[in-house]
């Protein structure tokens, strides 16, 4: 049986696809109840590694300057809620953290993907981040993304959006 194709990203100036998930902290988050105000969603691979890390913290340095922009920032990975809880007490984190233990928010913004390590290809979250206008329609998207300046990169976006 051939490898499912994973959905692309949803493009720019389309619809941004609700979800509702549970956040650290315990309780839950959604995009529509985020609206008329604008949202980074970044998607990342897992709670605790090395980019991770550092991305979850830069944009938490950045919190204050995403919300003076009229913008929340939300990090989505497959981990747990009580790992989210974990990583944001370790780390100080200040943004909010949402779980996608079953897989269906990041496969609704194609970022389960097939990817290769080593020689041996598994499924995993791809490193993206979308910015959402206020009125829930992307308005842009960067894949594969590098952690060094990407914060800045999407701050400064979200501050001309």
């Amino acid at each position: 049986m051939p490898a499912q194709t994973p959905a692309a990203n949803p493009a720019p100036g389309t619809e941004a696809p609700d979800f509702t998930l549970p956040r650290d902290g315990g309780e839950t988050v959604s995009l529509l109840g985020l609206r008329p105000g604008k949202v980074v969603l970044y998607f990342y691979p897992k709670d605790d590694t090395p980019g991770c890390t550092l991305e979850a913290q830069d944009f938490t340095a950045r919190l204050a300057a995403f919300t003076a922009a009229g913008t929340s920032v939300i990090g989505i990975s497959k981990d747990s809620v009580k790992a989210h809880d974990k990583f944001c007490k370790k780390h100080g984190l200040g943004i909010i953290l949402a779980s996608d233990e079953e897989g269906h928010t990041c496969e609704d913004y194609g970022v389960w993907v097939e990817k290769s390590m080593y020689g041996k290809t598994y499924m995993g979250v791809e490193r993206t981040t979308f910015l959402i206008d206020g009125a829930g329609k992307i308005a842009q998207v960067w894949n594969k993304v590098s952690v060094k300046g990407h914060a800045d990169d999407v701050l400064a976006a979200a501050q001309v959006l």
